[in-house]
């Protein structure tokens, strides 16, 4: 059942994404900085950490969960730092995620050999 609820909830948040990117003006960049923010104000709200517990990837794999690991890094580091917490809390708990994106593009630039299109 884990792999279910998974699924329809990641396809779920897919889908409304790709239903605001159709049906708006919304330029796709504006659309993820408004999907982090929405994650990290859910997680401050406490709701974004019970749709994880039920969906579990499906929940913290999208744009969401990313800024709601954000907030958790965030909230952790002013809690040990004080107000210097703001600028590496969110960094430190996802500088995984984010090296591990730029290593796979660069890896993949080298297979796919990219170019400008003309």
């Amino acid at each position: 059942m884990d792999y279910i609820n998974a699924f329809w909830v990641g396809g779920l948040i897919c889908a409304l994404v790709q239903i605001l990117l159709e049906k708006t003006k919304l330029m796709p960049g504006r659309v993820m900085v408004i999907l982090v923010c929405l994650g990290a104000v859910l997680g401050a709200a406490g709701l974004y950490d019970k749709l994880i517990d039920f969906a579990g990837a499906g929940a913290s794999v999208p744009l969401l969960g990313f800024g709601n690991t954000l907030w958790k890094g965030v909230k952790e580091a002013v809690d040990d730092q004080g107000v210097l917490g703001l600028f590496a809390g969110g960094l430190k708990t996802s500088a995984v995620g984010i090296s591990a994106a730029l290593i796979f593009s660069y890896l993949a630039s080298w297979i796919f050999k990219p170019r400008m299109k003309e």
